[in-house]
């Protein structure tokens, strides 16, 4: 078959197309013939090594996959959203049966269900888990146009939430067409505009982490919470605690990897009750047109680095994908 192979860490752009033997099928998974693999700014970590957590070399990259079921433990023909370890940018796949869900009938673009396996999940565990929303709620969104971002602004409102999304100027039109009711100019101080607003946000979800930090801090009423889910903007920021004193506010993390096993431990049996829960009610949200997971580009498995460009550039407001059977 045919795919991408990193045989030592290197750049995205020296990555290898060659023709391997399909994955061996392991116990309790099943094999994919993947339609779509996820591309993301994660992925150049990952085949640099400089992600925290290692594929064994040779491997082959790609954590997000739609496929449809070859063999295993579900019926053959399913088409299946999945998370996987490493493999999906492949013209075939192995995965963990606990991982693969059934993408609902009827959904437009079922191939977008690439955006299920993580970016929709980490938006809603940080809410819902560690933020604890509740309708009504106020929330503050960065970095509001990209994966995790748009997520999170969709899945605040299908909560019943009040969003307030920060996202670059091109990207405003989408995120109120997507339900934000205040859309701010990430180029712009926000904290001002933000406690006018609302008086304080009951939630932050922060992607971004840097300079916007403190200022998301002060966005927040009396309880609210700051959800850590990564560092977009470069910075790994620190807090002082006393402002959590003076505040009545707290600063929480989510990491979903946990949950799927890439944790020391790999606790993703343990977990799967749980994280199963969770994509079946993205899933009826997705079936509801309440989600709306779109496809900006999608690339052939020999223009990789062609897809990467795409979301270096920042233009997408939706997923980038490689299709590695055409």
């Amino acid at each position: 078959m045919k795919a991408l192979v990193c045989p030592s860490w290197r750049s995205w752009n020296e990555l290898e197309l060659r023709d391997i033997p399909p994955p061996p099928l392991r116990e309790g998974a099943v094999r994919l013939k993947v339609e779509a693999a996820g591309v993301s700014f994660a992925s150049q970590l990952v085949v640099a090594g400089k992600y925290q957590r290692k594929p064994p070399l040779p491997f082959t990259p790609g954590t997000e996959a739609v496929g449809t079921v070859l063999e295993g433990p579900l019926p053959a023909g399913t088409r299946v959203f999945a998370v996987l370890d490493w493999g999906a940018m492949a013209e075939e796949a192995v995965v963990d049966a606990i991982h693969c869900i059934p993408i609902p009938e009827g959904v437009p673009d079922p191939l977008a269900g690439v955006a299920m396996p993580i970016s929709y999940p980490t938006a809603a565990s940080a809410l819902i888990w560690r933020g604890t929303v509740q309708p009504g709620d106020w929330v503050l969104v960065h970095g509001a146009a990209g994966g995790v971002g748009l997520a999170g602004v969709e899945v605040a409102k299908a909560l019943g939430c009040q969003v307030v999304a920060r996202a670059g100027a091109a990207k405003h039109a989408m995120l109120h067409e997507r339900g934000a009711d205040l859309v701010l100019d990430s180029a712009l101080p926000f904290r001002d505009a933000v406690r006018e607003a609302t008086e304080g946000v009951h939630c932050v979800l922060d992607v971004l982490g840097g300079d916007t930090f403190d200022d998301s801090l002060r966005c927040l009423r009396d309880g609210g919470t700051l959800v850590t889910v990564g560092y977009a903007a470069g910075g790994i920021p620190t807090v002082a605690a006393n402002i959590l004193l003076l505040k009545n506010i707290g600063v929480a993390g989510l990491n979903w990897g946990t949950y799927v096993g890439w944790s020391p431990g790999d606790n993703r049996r343990l977990h799967a009750p749980r994280a199963r829960a969770l994509w079946d009610r993205l899933c009826g949200w997705w079936a509801e047109g309440k989600l709306r997971p779109e496809i900006h580009a999608r690339f052939p498995l020999e223009q990789f680095r062609e897809a990467m460009d795409e979301v270096a550039s920042r233009r997408s407001a939706g997923r980038v994908v490689i299709t590695p059977n055409g």
